[in-house]
């Protein structure tokens, strides 16, 4: 009874892992199906510099903003009336338009700024070109280091996908060999059903690294604007085994680097700078305007056929701008502050980034470099020993497990150690590694 049903068993998990293995069959044919687009690291960011929306729009806000400069230089227009007369009490007509009786009167007017207000202006809108360019490089500096993650990301979790259908491939077959032993009576049930679990278990866990390497792909294909449907294999061109990328420059320069070089630190800089242009045309705003004007009046003055010269100005008695003047005051103080603020956060973030990949590239360069190619070999010794039955099952699994787990971890470990270069470039503003 016991063993019908321990057949019984074994017979519905074949039946799920066939079911699991034929399904992992179609993906795998879906993907050797699918457009591949092979590419370096230069020549996704070449295809990131044309394609990418987000800069093109970027580059838009430039052209907007130096448009202002345009409006800014204009002088105000003039103003011109004209008026005649509704009724004439004399002649008992409407719109009296003789020679004689009829009244016209005309005047064009012209308004001048005062203070330097128009060159004031001129020079705000300058600042905000500036500023707008500031934000198109810094916007290039972010997408620029979410590029280049995105690109170790997808070699090295693709390095780490090898591993698994590597391993997932040689238990398939060891599997079908047991399955066959186990038909002949000549291995137990519970042998066959561990190698299933072991299986079901790194193709799970494969599925779930396939799909972070998916979304990656998703994100990566954005910034280069490729078809959705194609799937990126990165080339990688450099090895940083054995080298001290760090000793290349001192913390220093890369603090210089970072204060001379982050476009969003200049545009807190500029952001000061405008604010103290602003001060001072807020205080220039509070100096009154002149309107000359020329007037001709055909008979409705003192005397007919009358011309005029005149000039207006305003009397700054109530409004002094003095509420513009007290706010452009306090956002001169605020943006120093903003200023200051992220000056001591980009420090703040050098140090920690500096010194994790410090260690990383420290724990890194302490690995062997024969490791992963001795380990490599070990593995392929362990699975001639286990079929020559040298090893138990359990050794042959946990030897197994041991490969898979050191060598993600090792991929892990380079993907971290260049990501913290690349947060050094990003901290920054400068390529110095990984060029």
């Amino acid at each position: 009874m016991q063993s019908k049903f321990l057949l019984s068993v074994f017979l519905v998990c074949l039946c799920f892992m066939m079911n699991i293995n034929s399904s992992y069959a179609r993906d795998d044919g879906y993907a050797n199906e699918r457009d591949t687009l092979s590419v370096t690291l230069k020549e996704a960011e070449d295809l990131f510099i044309k394609n990418n929306l987000s800069l093109i729009a970027s580059r838009y806000s430039i052209d907007q903003a130096k448009a202002q400069v345009i409006t800014a230089r204009l002088f105000e227009n003039p103003q011109l009336g004209y008026e005649t007369g509704l009724y004439n009490t004399g002649t008992k007509k409407f719109f009296d338009m003789s020679k004689e009786n009829g009244q016209r009167a005309a005047n064009i007017s012209q308004l001048f700024q005062t203070a330097g207000k128009r060159n004031k202006n001129i020079q705000l809108a300058k600042i905000n070109v500036q500023q707008a360019e500031y934000q198109f490089f810094d916007l290039l500096r972010t997408l620029k280091y979410t590029l280049r993650t995105d690109f170790y990301k997808i070699y090295y979790q693709e390095q780490s996908a090898k591993v698994y259908a590597k391993e997932i491939s040689s238990l398939s077959k060891t599997l079908s060999g047991f399955q066959q032993q186990y038909a002949k009576e000549n291995i137990a049930l519970k042998e066959v059903l561990r190698i299933q679990s072991q299986l079901y278990t790194l193709q799970s866990e494969l599925n779930e690294l396939k799909d972070g390497i998916d979304d990656v792909q998703s994100e990566f294909k954005l910034l280069i604007r490729t078809d959705a449907k194609k799937y990126i294999v990165p080339r990688l061109e450099f090895n940083l085994d054995g080298k001290n990328v760090l000793q290349q420059v001192t913390y220093k320069n890369l603090l210089d680097s970072a204060y001379n070089n982050r476009y969003d630190l200049k545009v807190a800089h500029s952001a000061v700078d405008y604010s103290k242009l602003n001060l001072r045309l807020q205080k220039s705003m509070a100096m009154p305007d002149v309107t000359l004007s020329v007037t001709y009046d055909k008979q409705g003055s003192y005397i007919r056929h009358y011309t005029g010269l005149g000039i207006s100005i305003p009397l700054p008695l109530f409004n002094r701008n003095q509420g513009n003047i007290r706010q452009a005051k306090i956002a001169i103080d605020a943006d120093q502050l903003a200023l200051t603020q992220q000056e001591e956060q980009i420090q703040s973030d050098l140090d920690n980034s500096y010194q994790s990949a410090d260690r990383l590239e420290r724990l890194y360069n302490s690995f062997d470099p024969a490791f992963k190619t001795d380990f490599n070999h070990l593995i392929e010794e362990v699975f001639k020993n286990y079929q020559k039955h040298n090893i138990s099952l359990l050794e042959f699994l946990d030897f197994y497990d041991s490969y898979k787990t050191n060598t993600l971890q090792l991929n892990n470990l380079q993907l971290n150690r260049i990501s913290s270069l690349e947060q050094l470039n990003y901290i920054t503003g400068t390529q110095f590694f990984n060029q």
